[in-house]
């Protein structure tokens, strides 16, 4: 059965643990020459600089070539969607363009964001799964409605900063963002912290900017398997109150999803949930991050980007050392397996 790497809801505590091991040994040993004649297929539905870096340069230290495709600029565009009539703008179905890719290389990795239309539908994750279901080799996401790849970046940060992370108070804090954006990172902040058994706390203005049901219920559940706390506060000074680790990102509000214009005057009156260090004074001298990028002085003030608690730089490099170790995984030629007995 191929692995794929669709979200870490599929993926264990202990193997995502195995990858956390093999990025901290390849952070220490960057070049390799593990996946020498191998190749990854990186198709780009939507604009990336960290992760098309990561992921191209990653391949090159263990040894492989990475192919970037843009469909629509450089590639067909293509149709994801099953029984349609294809008299629009796609070119190629992606049961072709699986077919061929998979007969070509060795991974496929994908990112495409959600439509912005009907979140009903988007929540489906529709696309990712079509390539999946048609690919013949394993299917990486590189951010869809989650974000699996920065979800390891961000734990490998926070283990380097608190050591053991169980029962340590994660905030993940909303913020003012000029537009409604994705929900992705947001979503996968909560389903990785709650995995791995911290006190979760998400903090946003109301009730209007929960995040979905599914992320809110399987964070709560995980939380609880381990014996740990999570807790939905509107009440700034109580969530930043004593945290371990403030992680902030701005996402639009789905019950006005589609809707912009409405969607604005809502977010406006709150522009004061930006981090600022009268915020970050009450936590429990914690690191802060975000996922990048980030507008300064609207999601967070100068101060706190530029203080020696912010760690958003290194959660950026680590995305190159999970990356590396996820390939490796998948290409079952983990650091452990190679490494001389």
């Amino acid at each position: 059965m191929i692995k794929h790497f669709l979200s870490t809801e599929d993926w264990s505590q202990a193997d995502l643990e195995g990858l956390l091991a093999d990025a901290g040994y390849l952070k220490q040993q960057p070049i390799q020459n593990h996946l020498h004649g191998q190749s990854i297929a990186l198709l780009f539905l939507n604009p990336s600089m960290r992760t098309r870096t990561s992921f191209e340069l990653g391949m090159q230290q263990l040894g492989g070539t990475a192919i970037v495709l843009q469909p629509g600029k450089d590639a067909w565009g293509i149709e994801f969607e099953p029984g349609v009539v294809m008299d629009g703008a796609a070119e190629e179905h992606i049961a072709e363009v699986a077919g061929v890719l998979s007969s070509y290389v060795d991974m496929i990795a994908i990112r495409a964001f959600p439509q912005f239309q009907d979140w009903s539908i988007d929540r489906q994750d529709a696309t990712i799964k079509a390539l999946a279901a048609h690919a013949a080799v394993p299917v990486i996401n590189m951010e869809t409605i989650v974000h699996p790849c920065q979800e390891l970046a961000l734990m490998m940060t926070i283990k380097n900063h608190l050591k053991q992370v169980k029962q340590k108070k994660f905030l993940l804090t909303w913020t003012y963002h000029p537009k409604p954006l994705n929900t992705a990172v947001a979503n996968s902040a909560l389903l990785m912290t709650s995995k791995f058994g911290m006190d979760v706390t998400l903090l946003c203005p109301n009730e209007h900017y929960l995040l979905d049901d599914h992320y809110l219920a399987t964070a709560q559940a995980q939380c609880a398997a381990h014996g740990a706390s999570f807790t939905v506060t509107h009440d700034i000074k109580a969530a930043y109150q004593d945290a371990d680790f403030v992680y902030a990102k701005s996402w639009g509000a789905l019950p006005f999803y589609g809707d912009p214009e409405t969607e604005f005057k809502h977010r406006e009156p709150f522009k004061h949930f930006i981090v600022d260090g009268a915020k970050m004074a009450l936590t429990n001298q914690a690191k802060f991050s975000h996922c990048l990028p980030l507008r300064r002085n609207v999601k967070a003030t100068d101060e706190v980007m530029d203080a020696d608690y912010c760690v958003a730089l290194e959660e950026a490099e680590n995305r190159l050392h999970v990356q590396k170790a996820l390939m490796l995984n998948l290409m079952n030629q983990s650091i452990k397996t190679q490494e001389p007995s």
